[in-house]
């Protein structure tokens, strides 16, 4: 038996790269119908009979989703390379593929858990390399780790480096930030190889899949899976710029002197509190505590305003659920209530202003910050890669809602939020909450940049 493999042209620039001896991370298609699925599972199903005895991976965000889609693929892949059915059998127990050889495909769920957060689920695993397909759903820290696990199961034995194969449509996530935006801008790490596909670099499917593509509705998808349009973006509920976001990590701003402390507690079935530390508009210092009890986390806050020699007047805490302890426990702290009033400037006695109309205290910071980045206002400084993409996939989930209907302005539902990223987005809620104080204290002028307030 001896197959025979009949690339794209765009598939054998892939195929180039994760046969070469420098590139580690091949990143395939940016639009539907390329074949990105097809050369995935041919590549596996390749070093499967090549290396006997080498340990594969094919991950996803769901297994469920896996096993309907990217297995499917795989079996037409056997089917059309006439692999007889004895060679391999799927182990639906324990989720692998394994070939009389000795080769293995471990099938990968790769999805977010907040019982899980640090991926220690594959912290133990040991690959040859592997495949990570429809990347743009899973989240970057599931990609750093399995970068760690791969290159450790016989690669010296074989003369392999460790590789991973990682299949995508257009998505404003890790992906667009360490790979396309430095492709585009021709600053990509050798490490990395981009190879754009689209639907019309596949003669076998193009025709089929243009008229598909063609029906979409929504121009937005459209751009992204027809054209590969990385940078179209057409929602507009959307309060901050992609570019804007990851430009926090990088401004130039005035820093002041004024130090504040902003905390977003763990709550009653979560196990994170984040912390940061200001300067001004600036976050110089950034604590993570996992699984901290209220009495923890309130000496740590005080020794941290000690340390940092923070008023307590100018800490704030989410006092919602168990925050509340912490706001009892370091007396002379501020309280954050997201769902009361906004501040209503009116009542201040300098300024008569006619203000946007809030449904609560929460929606109008997060517009407040939604300003303050846009407008490079913002310096989060931090050399954690994780950290960064954490709070990017938070930030662009700041969204209005019923923005078309007459009303009181709000924000998209925690509950909806946490339903698109997996978890609760406790990190740009203590970013947020530094809008508190710009808009008690000279803030509010910086506010209302552009009018004119009336004297009274």
């Amino acid at each position: 038996m001896k197959p025979t493999i009949r690339p794209t042209k765009k598939q054998d620039q892939a195929w180039k790269k994760l046969l070469d001896k420098t590139t580690r991370y091949v990143v395939f298609g940016g639009g539907a119908g390329g074949g990105k699925s097809w050369l995935g599972a041919e590549w596996l199903l390749t070093n499967c009979y090549i290396y006997p005895g080498t340990k594969w991976f094919m991950g996803r965000e769901e297994l469920k989703r896996l096993m309907g889609s990217s297995y499917e693929t795989f079996r037409k892949v056997c089917k059309h390379h006439k692999i007889p059915t004895t060679d391999w059998k799927l182990n639906g127990q324990y989720n692998y593929i394994e070939f009389t050889n000795g080769s293995r495909i471990d099938l990968l769920d790769l999805a977010y858990r907040p019982t899980d957060p640090l991926y220690e689920r594959l912290g133990s695993l040991e690959y040859t390399g592997g495949w990570i397909e429809e990347a743009g759903e899973i989240h970057f820290l599931a990609f750093d780790v399995l970068k760690s696990r791969v290159g450790r199961h016989m690669n010296n034995e074989h003369g392999l480096i460790g590789k991973i194969f990682i299949t995508c449509n257009p998505k404003k996530n890790w992906l667009y930030q360490k790979v396309f935006k430095p492709y585009k801008e021709g600053t990509l790490s050798p490490e990395y190889s981009f190879v754009q596909s689209l639907y019309m670099d596949n003669p076998y499917t193009s025709e089929e899949y243009g008229k598909a593509l063609l029906e979409i509705t929504d121009k937005a998808t459209k751009e992204r899976l027809m054209k590969g349009n990385w940078e179209y973006d057409d929602d507009p509920s959307i309060l901050i710029k992609y570019d804007a976001i990851t430009d926090m990590f990088t401004n130039t701003i005035e820093i002041s002197n004024d130090r504040y402390l902003t905390a977003d507690i763990a709550r009653y079935g979560s196990d994170k509190t984040v912390i940061y530390c200001w300067q001004g508009l600036h976050v110089y210092k950034i604590e993570v505590l996992e699984k901290a009890g209220i009495d923890t986390v309130s000496e740590r806050i005080k020794q941290i305003l000690k340390e940092e020699m923070i008023p307590y007047s100018r800490c704030i805490v989410d006092e919602d659920g168990v925050g509340g302890g912490v706001v009892d426990s370091v007396r002379g702290i501020k309280g954050f209530m997201a769902n009361t009033a906004p501040i209503d400037f009116k009542n201040k006695p300098t300024f008569v202003i006619s203000r946007p109309n809030y449904k609560n205290l929460k929606a109008q910071c997060y517009y407040l910050l939604a300003d303050y980045i846009n407008n490079h206002k913002i310096l989060f400084q931090t050399e954690d890669e994780n950290l960064k993409q954490l709070l990017i996939e938070e930030l662009e989930q700041v969204k209005s809602k019923d923005m078309d209907k007459d009303g009181k302005l709000m924000l998209m539902p925690k509950d909806e939020v946490k339903e698109m990223i997996g978890r609760s987005p406790d990190y740009s809620d203590a970013l947020m909450m530094r809008m508190w104080f710009e808009l008690n204290t000279t803030g509010i002028k910086q506010y209302f940049e552009g009018t004119k307030p009336k004297f009274v």
